[in-house]
């Protein structure tokens, strides 16, 4: 079955930088756009960024843009999200996930906490 199992996540200072990786399986993950997703304490989901099957088109939330970096290695069927000059307003829990032949997918999370 599919499964999106993220990592990288932690607690780091404002400015500093993280990468998170989403390793995926089940499917054929070299045909599907891949999407980075957050959701922060009383907020709604959010669309991060998101990148196309041939990696060739990216969408950023324009909050991020310029401080983000999402790309894919479809060897390894895993996407990543380089995440630089962290803001104290980027802390959420950060999802992974794919739509599949028509179906949404989603990891279970992992949590970044920009603090000082």
């Amino acid at each position: 079955q599919v499964q999106l199992v993220e990592s990288g996540g932690g607690l780091v200072q404002p400015g500093g930088s993280l990468r998170l990786s989403c390793a995926a399986s089940g499917f054929s993950f070299w045909r599907y756009a891949m999407s980075w997703y957050r959701q922060a304490p009383e907020k709604e989901r959010e669309l991060v960024a998101r990148i196309f099957a041939d990696g060739n088109f990216r969408y950023y939330l324009d909050f991020v843009k310029g401080r983000f970096t999402i790309s894919r290695d479809n060897a390894m069927n895993t996407v990543y999200l380089q995440m630089n000059n962290l803001k104290p307003e980027d802390t959420a829990v950060y999802y992974c996930n794919s739509e599949v032949t028509g179906r949404n997918y989603w990891g279970k999370g992992t949590q970044v906490i920009v603090s000082s």
